[in-house]
């Protein structure tokens, strides 16, 4: 990107660059979602092929989970220097090579360093919630306008999408080549992550962050008067000091910062039981049949599906924080009433889809909450430190859970305690967050100051 001489306001984002950057970071999350989902689901298979007993491979697993977050930690930074594009394709390339890297692993210890690289993948729903938040409030596209939660929404259902593609790749290539065939199954997973990176080459920057990073050169060239007032302009702020990862942590930041991360963290003790060993909840727990298990957690993340829908439409018209409490805090209620009712099948599957529409669902509002917390030159570090608070999460939730089973107390009420209370008390920690009014710029009435675009970005 090269400099140029600022000009008044920032460009408007056109309706067509608004739908393919939509439908761009759905392909995306979704092709994230499947290689970490894949893993997991291959996991087994990985095991029988080096030897390892369950409590090795769990214990790699936990390790991944590790690396995962290190990785992710990093990611915001890098795309609050580099851009929201760069973001997008090094995202969507890190998803290629862990692929890729895993099937040439040899060891535990080139396993847990090649799936750690998983987390550039995993950080891509901060991404594109970070840069479709730009793009959307500076779209001419007027109902995407009106209705960027339910949109962004839209793209969160890569989630569930992305989870029944990798289980069914899974079935095709395990028919096809046998049980010992996850090399090949991560091999070939490559190739699509390969073609969405390509695709995210057509992207351009947001105008935010191009205006951002001339405020920047404007101030180290000395220029700080006209920076302030091309600042003011442009509804940036200009008044900003130290990296990325410090401003988040800083004045009005600070609040959100801290409540967000302990409500994701507390949050994924209930993503931990109830989505990834909801199957052990429902056979272990409530002794459903591993075969009627399978098909209930299939279900389950389809209405799951519906459930961002729902809180992506919801969030727009009673606001995103009030969906994202009510939404955990029936979640929590919803798995209590699973796991303290009866084991009659049809209760459990309604109970427990309830559970996972709650659950689930508050994450597309909460997505599009988070990056609209914090300004234009922090904001992709602010809402993957908070993402990334799902893999410490994920790891002591599932430490406690086995703690409370290996000192004899029955799965359903560890699960109870850690999962159902963890989803509720999520829900309560949410109400701590300073609310934020969405910060864009209303098509109609428009100052002449701002009418002129700034720039192109860079391609």
């Amino acid at each position: 990107m090269t400099a140029q001489a600022p000009v008044d306001g920032l460009r408007t984002v056109t309706k067509k660059e608004t739908r393919r950057a939509t439908k761009i970071a759905f392909f995306a999350w979704t092709i994230a979602v499947y290689d970490f989902i894949l893993f997991g689901t291959l996991l087994p298979r990985i095991e029988e092929s080096f030897g390892w007993d369950t409590s090795y491979a769990l214990l790699i697993s936990t390790l991944v989970s590790v690396g995962t977050g290190i990785v992710v930690l990093f990611v915001g930074p890098l795309v609050d220097k580099l851009g929201r594009r760069k973001g997008m394709i090094i995202s969507v390339g890190g998803t290629a090579a862990s692929s890729a890297a895993t099937a040439a692993t040899v060891g535990a210890a080139s396993l847990v360093g090649v799936r750690s690289i998983s987390g550039l993948g995993l950080a891509e729903q901060s991404i594109n919630a970070t840069y479709l938040n730009e793009l959307y409030a500076l779209t001419e596209d007027k109902k995407i306008k009106r209705n960027q939660g339910f949109v962004y929404s839209m793209v969160q259902t890569g989630w569930p999408l992305g989870a029944l593609l990798a289980a069914g790749f899974v079935a095709l290539v395990t028919s096809i080549f046998g049980l010992d065939s996850w090399r090949i199954a991560f091999l070939l997973a490559t190739v699509p992550a390969i073609i969405v990176a390509l695709v995210c080459l057509k992207l351009k920057e947001s105008p935010q962050f191009v205006a951002q990073q001339m405020i920047q050169r404007m101030r180290k060239a000395g220029q700080r008067e006209e920076a302030a007032a091309f600042a003011r302009r442009t509804g940036l702020d200009e008044q900003q000091h130290g990296a990325p990862i410090k401003r988040i942590f800083q004045g009005k930041h600070l609040r959100n910062t801290l409540v967000l991360s302990l409500a994701w963290l507390i949050n994924w003790f209930g993503i931990q039981t109830f989505s990834v060993l909801g199957t052990t909840v429902l056979e272990t727990g409530k002794g459903i049949e591993a075969s009627n298990a399978l098909l209930l957690v299939v279900v389950s993340n389809l209405v799951g599906a519906l459930g961002y829908l729902t809180h992506g439409w919801l969030g727009d018209r009673f606001g995103r924080k009030n969906v994202i409490v009510a939404g955990w805090i029936l979640g929590g209620i919803c798995f209590g009433a699973m796991l303290l009712g009866p084991s009659n099948p049809a209760f459990v599957l309604i109970t427990y889809m309830l559970g996972l529409f709650f659950l689930l669902g508050p994450y597309a509002a909460i997505m599009f909450f988070q990056a609209e917390c914090f300004d234009t030159d922090c904001r992709a570090t602010g809402s993957t430190f908070i993402g990334a608070m799902s893999q410490p999460g994920a790891i002591i939730g599932g430490f406690i859970l086995t703690g409370l089973v290996a000192a004899a107390v029955p799965f359903s009420t560890a699960a109870l305690w850690v999962g159902a209370l963890g989803t509720l008390v999520s829900g309560l920690i949410m109400l701590g967050a300073r609310s934020v009014a969405p910060a864009h710029r209303e098509d109609e009435g428009k100052p002449d100051e701002l009418a002129d675009p700034i720039v192109e970005g860079s391609r």
